[in-house]
C-alpha cells in the first residue's frame, strides 16, 4: 500500500516537533517536504538525516511557503499539515482553502498527540500572542519555585536557525554557552535573562531527547513557550498570558485561543499600560470562554538604566524583533520609556541597510520602531549599520538582552528592562504553592 504523501507547513519549530512525534518512524506516511515562513533564510535547507530517522536517509528538503502549490502538484500530495503559530484564524483558513482547492486534505494537529509526558511535574507558560510577556512570567515562576527549594529547569520553545543536527539538544547555563552554540540575537534574548538569573535552559530540535536530559537535573520542568504556540510537553499547570494592549486578539489568533481555552491560570499583563476599558474587555472574554481559570492581574514596569541619556532627546527605539514583526506590537518597553521621558522617536526607515529593508518590506506596519533582527551574521551587521546611520541623539534598547554586547552602537544609549509584578491576590506565589502541594500530595 502506497505511503500517504505529506507536506508540513512550518517556521523551523513546531513543524519539526510535529514531524518528530507523529511522522518520523511512521511507515504509513512520507513527508515529502517542509515549507518555511516568518523567519528569514530558513528555506533552501534540509531537515538532516541524523534527525529525520531511518525512513529519510537523505533528509527532508525545506522550501519557501510560496512554493507550496508547485510542491503539491509535482509530488501528488495527499495531505498538508499546518504547523506554525501566531497567525490569524483567517490566515489559517485561507491556507486551508488554497490547499483544499488543489485537492489535498488540510490538517491542524491537536495537543493530545503532540504533547510529550514527563516523569516530573510540568508547568507551561504560553500566551495568546507573541509579546504578551511570557518571558518575564517564566522568570517569575522560576524564581518562586527556586525560593521554595525546588530544582527547576526551563525548556524553551525551539529556535533552530543554524546547524540542526548539532542543535538537537542544547543546554545553556552560562553566557559562554551562547557563543558555543552560535546563538542568534533572538535566541540570546530568550536565554540570556535566564542565565543572568542563575537558571538553566534547554532548547534544540528533538524535544523528547531534550526532556529526558532536563529531567535528570530538575524537580520541576518549566515549559517556556514561543510565539503563541501550545506546549510541547503535557502540562500539569498551564499559565497563559494575555495582552490588554491588543484586546480581542486572545480569541482571534492560532493557536493562542487554544492556550486560553486550556489555561488553568490566565495572567492579564500590562495593566499599567492598557486602558481600563481594554483590560475589562479582555477580562470579560477570559471569564466567558474559560470561566474556571484563575485570573492574575500583573504589570511589567520598566526600569531605565540611565534616564539622563534619553530625557527630552531625539531617540531611535530598538525593540524585540518578533514582537514587532509577526507579533504586530506597537507599544514595547522602549516605547514606554520614550513616552515617560519626553523623547521624540526618530524614524529609522530612511536609514535601513540590507536585510532590515527586507523586514520592513514584509512587515509594513512596524512604523518608527526598529526591530532587533539578528537571525544570522549578515542581519546583525545590517542592524549595526542601520542603528549607527540613524541621525539621533540617543538609542533606547528595549530588547530583552543588552544589545550592546552584540552590536557596536556608536550613539549614546541606555537599556530598558522589565519584570513581572503581580497586583492583588491571588498572585503567582499563591498559585504555585497550591500546585506544589497538590503535586507532592500534601
Amino acid at each position: 500500500m502506497a505511503r500517504k504523501k505529506i507536506i508540513i507547513m512550518g517556521a523551523a519549530g513546531r513543524d519539526f516537533h510535529n514531524f518528530n512525534v507523529l511522522y518520523r518512524d511512521n511507515e504509513d506516511v512520507e513527508v515529502v517536504a517542509f515549507t518555511a515562513t516568518q523567519i528569514p533564510d530558513i528555506d533552501d535547507r534540509k531537515y538532516p538525516a541524523a534527525l529525520a530517522g531511518k525512513l529519510y536517509p537523505d533528509g527532508i528538503p525545506i522550501h519557501a511557503e510560496e512554493d507550496l502549490g508547485e510542491l503539491i502538484d509535482e509530488n501528488e500530495i495527499d495531505e498538508v499539515v499546518f504547523s506554525y503559530s501566531d497567525v490569524t484564524h483567517e490566515h489559517v483558513m485561507h491556507a486551508a482553502s488554497f490547499v483544499n482547492a488543489m485537492g489535498p486534505d488540510f490538517t491542524l494537529v491537536g495537543t493530545q498527540n503532540t504533547m510529550i509526558e514527563s516523569t516530573k511535574p510540568v508547568i507551561a507558560v504560553c500566551a495568546v500572542r507573541t509579546g504578551c510577556g511570557k518571558s518575564q512570567t517564566t522568570r517569575r515562576v522560576m524564581q518562586i519555585l527556586k525560593d521554595m527549594g525546588k530544582k527547576v529547569v526551563a525548556v524553551r520553545h525551539p529556535m533552530p536557525y543554524g546547524d540542526l543536527a548539532r542543535q538537537a539538544v542544547q543546554r545553556f547555563g552560562s553566557l559562554e554557552d551562547l557563543a558555543r552554540h552560535e546563538c542568534t540575537i533572538e535566541e540570546m534574548e530568550e536565554y540570556e535573562p535566564h542565565i543572568a538569573a542563575g537558571h538553566v535552559v534547554y532548547a534544540g530540535v528533538d524535544y523528547e531527547a531534550i526532556l529526558r536530559e532536563a529531567e535528570k537535573e530538575a524537580d520541576v520542568i518549566l515549559w517556556d513557550g514561543g510565539n503563541n504556540d501550545t506546549s510541547f510537553y503535557l502540562p500539569n499547570l498551564l499559565i497563559t498570558v494575555v495582552d490588554p494592549l491588543r484586546p480581542g486578539h486572545e480569541v482571534a489568533y492560532y493557536p493562542g485561543e487554544t492556550n486560553l481555552l486550556q489555561a488553568d491560570v490566565v495572567v492579564i499583563n500590562k495593566i499599567d499600560s492598557a486602558s481600563l476599558e481594554n483590560i475589562e474587555d479582555v477580562r470579560d472574554t477570559v471569564r466567558e470562554v474559560n470561566p474556571d481559570a484563575i485570573i492574575i492581574d500583573a504589570a511589567s514596569p520598566i526600569q531605565v538604566e540611565d534616564p539622563d541619556v534619553i530625557a527630552g532627546q531625539r531617540v531611535l527605539i530598538v525593540e524585540d524583533g518578533p514582537t514587532l514583526t509577526h507579533g504586530e506590537m506597537k507599544l514595547g518597553a522602549g516605547t514606554v520609556a520614550a513616552l515617560k521621558y519626553g523623547c521624540e522617536p526618530v524614524d529609522p526607515r530612511p536609514y535601513l541597510v540590507g536585510k532590515l529593508q527586507e523586514t520592513f518590506d514584509e512587515y509594513e506596519d512596524i512604523g518608527v520602531l526598529l526591530p532587533a533582527m539578528g537571525y544570522g551574521g549578515q542581519q546583525v551587521r545590517d542592524l549595526e549599520a542601520t542603528i549607527n546611520a540613524v541621525e539621533c541623539d540617543a538609542v533606547i534598547i528595549g530588547t530583552p538582552i543588552d544589545l550592546r554586547r552584540v552590536v557596536d552602537i556608536k550613539h549614546p544609549s541606555t537599556r530598558v528592562t522589565y519584570e513581572l509584578d503581580e497586583i492583588g491576590r491571588p498572585d503567582m506565589e499563591d498559585v504555585l504553592e497550591a500546585f506544589m502541594q497538590e503535586m507532592e500530595g500534601e
